[in-house]
C-alpha cells in the first residue's frame, strides 16, 4: 500500500510503499476513503508534541470500509486498558495506558490502516467520505469541549477552523448564541463564520459585543486565555480543547474571580461518539472542506498550518 510517513519530527512527510497490514484479534482492516487533517497531526509534524514511535502513519480521522463492506469511522482514541481507575470510572479518555490512532497506531494518510474493532463507529449515510472525516476529530473533541462549557447562551469560538466551523452548528441547534474570534483582520473566516451560524464574528484581541456565558478555545495560541478571561461574564468557563498550546501568560487574579473557571479537555470516550454521530444528522452538521489526493499530504499540513482553507482539509487516498 501507499501511504505518507512521518519518517523524522520536524521534517516532511514521505510517500512510500508498505507491507498492506494484517489485522490482529479483534481488529478489522478498512481501506481508506478519506482521513481528515487535524492539527495534532501538524503539532506531530512539527515537533510540538513528541511521537511515541517513528516512522509513523499519521491520520486519525479516518472513514474506510471493513472487508465486509461496513463503513466505518476511527478516531483520535483507538485503544484503552478497561482496567485503570480512569475506565472504571468511565473516563476512558483519560486512560492510563490508552493508545491514539495516529500516533501509537499507525493513521490515515495511507490506502489501508487497521483499527480496534471497539472503536470504530458507523457513520450517517447522508454524508460523503470526505464530509464525515472531520467529523472523528474536529467534531468529536469539539462536542465533549462544548458539554464541558456549560449550557449557557452565550457562546464564544476561539480559532474558527476545523471544529469551530462544525461546533458553532451544533451550539446553533441547541438554541445558542455564538461569537467567533479569528486571527486579527481575518475577514474571509469571519465571513465564513457568520455563514455557518455564527451572529457575530471580529478579531481575538477584541471584546465581544456581551459577556460570555462560556468560551471554547480551538487554536494552539495561549496568548488566547486571559483574552476569553476577559470577555467571560461572572460564572463563566474557558474551555482549552487542544491537545498542545503556546505557552499562556501571566494574568491578573481578577480575570478569574467572580467564580470564573478554565478546564482543558483531553482526548474523548466511546460515549461521545455515540452521542455526536446519531446528532450530527439531526442538526444537521454540514462540513465544509478542501480535499488532497496522498501525495499532497505534506502541502495539506502546510496549508493548515498557515490558515489557507476555510473548514477542513480532507486526504483521500
Amino acid at each position: 500500500m501507499r501511504a505518507a510517513v512521518l519518517e523524522q519530527q520536524g521534517q516532511p512527510l514521505v510517500l512510500r510503499e508498505l507491507p498492506d497490514p494484517c489485522p490482529e484479534a479483534g481488529q478489522l482492516r478498512l481501506r481508506v476513503h478519506a482521513c481528515g487533517v487535524c492539527r495534532t497531526d501538524l503539532h506531530l509534524r512539527d515537533h510540538e508534541i513528541d511521537a511515541t514511535k517513528l516512522p509513523v502513519v499519521l491520520g486519525h480521522q479516518i472513514v474506510g470500509v471493513d472487508d465486509d463492506g461496513r463503513r466505518l469511522g476511527v478516531p483520535w482514541l483507538g485503544w484503552t486498558c478497561g482496567e485503570c481507575v480512569f475506565c472504571l470510572s468511565g473516563r476512558e479518555n483519560l486512560c492510563l495506558r490508552a493508545r491514539f490512532t495516529g500516533r501509537d497506531i499507525d493513521g490515515g494518510y495511507a490506502e489501508l490502516t487497521v483499527a480496534d474493532e471497539r472503536y470504530c463507529f458507523a457513520l450517517p449515510d447522508d454524508l460523503t467520505d470526505e464530509q464525515a472525516a472531520p467529523l472523528l476529530c474536529g467534531g468529536l473533541i469539539g462536542y465533549r469541549a462544548l458539554n464541558l462549557a456549560g449550557d449557557g447562551e452565550r457562546l464564544g469560538l476561539y480559532g474558527f477552523g476545523s471544529a469551530a466551523h462544525m461546533i458553532c452548528q451544533v451550539a446553533r441547534h441547541q438554541g445558542r448564541r455564538v461569537f467567533a474570534f479569528t486571527r486579527p483582520g481575518d475577514s474571509v473566516g469571519q465571513d465564513f463564520a457568520r455563514s455557518v451560524g455564527a451572529e457575530w464574528a471580529g478579531d481575538s484581541t477584541v471584546k465581544p459585543p456581551e459577556p460570555l456565558d462560556a468560551a471554547i478555545i480551538f487554536a494552539s495560541d495561549g496568548t488566547l486565555v486571559p483574552l476569553a478571561l476577559r470577555a467571560l461574564d461572572r460564572g463563566g468557563a474557558v474551555v482549552c480543547a487542544g491537545i498542545h498550546m503556546s505557552q499562556i501568560p501571566a494574568f491578573s487574579y481578577d480575570d478569574l474571580w467572580e467564580e470564573r473557571l478554565i478546564r482543558s479537555v483531553a482526548n474523548l470516550t466511546r460515549r461521545d461518539a455515540e452521542e455526536f454521530l446519531a446528532l450530527a444528522p439531526k442538526v444537521p452538521v454540514r462540513t465544509t472542506f478542501t480535499a488532497y489526493p496522498l501525495d499532497q499530504a505534506e502541502q495539506a499540513l502546510a496549508d493548515l498550518r498557515e490558515g489557507r482553507f476555510s473548514g477542513s482539509a480532507v486526504i483521500v487516498p
